[in-house]
């Protein structure tokens, strides 16, 4: 278990979901989590905040009717300032999905892909500093992202976002780096080239510690969702990925 009042930069600091059934998201990740939702803001789109025992854990928002893209989760990266940023990603072979915004006095965000394709947000935290408690029940434990660009995506990370990386294997089966601050390692790049299926772009997935991997899936299959990944043991925790009813996805991870 981990509390932080502002996350270190380059760090995942933030995560929402776009749902095209916010009543849904509430009830089926409520009961899940055991997140609490406060009420949408009419400032900002009707977007809302998930907490959990009163902490700041995740957002939501409405998908637009005319908006083609599957229920997603998105992650957010912390950064000193996202207009700096965001030309320090395109100079790397980065694309801008969405140009720096302010929200208001909350901060300043920014969605883009990385050189793999993998869409990632930023965040330049002002009034809102991010998701306060991480690696316990009902919170982020992990931050796992597949590529195809494997080198191209670690130097992406190193340059953009000053990321100090350990490379955690190197061989042809497996090659797989993390984001290290300090001692704690925080989130990881897979090279997914020779298993990642066709027509599944790279990607960005949000792990969430639970108490009980196995228990969650069956509690996640009797509120509409599905199992993506069944339940495995890993050296990292019991690990698995699921979807909720709209079919956003995201993992689940306890032990370990």
């Amino acid at each position: 278990m981990a509390t932080r009042d502002d996350a270190p930069i380059g760090a995942l600091c933030w995560v929402d979901l776009m749902t095209s059934d916010t009543d849904g998201a509430r009830s089926f990740y409520g009961e899940v989590f055991g997140w609490d939702a406060q009420e949408p803001s009419p400032e900002f789109g009707g977007y809302f905040n998930f907490t959990k025992d009163g902490v700041l854990t995740a957002g939501c928002m409405a998908k637009p009717s005319d908006n083609p893209m599957p229920d997603a989760w998105t992650t957010y990266l912390a950064t000193r300032d996202a207009r700096a940023t965001i030309g320090t990603a395109e100079a790397n072979g980065g694309q801008v999905y969405v140009p720096a915004m302010d929200v208001g006095d909350l901060g300043t965000m920014a969605v883009i892909a990385d050189p793999g394709g993998s869409m990632i947000g930023m965040w330049e935290p002002k009034v809102h500093r991010g998701f306060g408690r991480y690696g316990e029940p009902g919170t982020p434990g992990w931050f796992d992202m597949q590529t195809r660009d494997y080198d191209a995506c670690v130097t992406f990370y190193r340059e953009v976002f000053g990321w100090t990386t350990n490379t955690l294997s190197d061989t042809p089966e497996f090659r797989y780096t993390t984001l290290k601050v300090g001692e704690e390692e925080l989130a990881g790049i897979m090279d997914a080239a020779a298993f990642l299926p066709e027509g599944v772009p790279a990607h960005w997935t949000i792990v969430f510690a639970v108490d009980d991997t196995d228990a969650s899936l069956a509690q996640i299959v009797s509120l509409g969702g599905a199992v993506v990944n069944p339940a495995a043991d890993s050296p990292y925790g019991r690990l698995a990925n699921a979807s909720d009813p709209t079919g956003a996805t995201f993992g689940l991870i306890s032990g370990g």
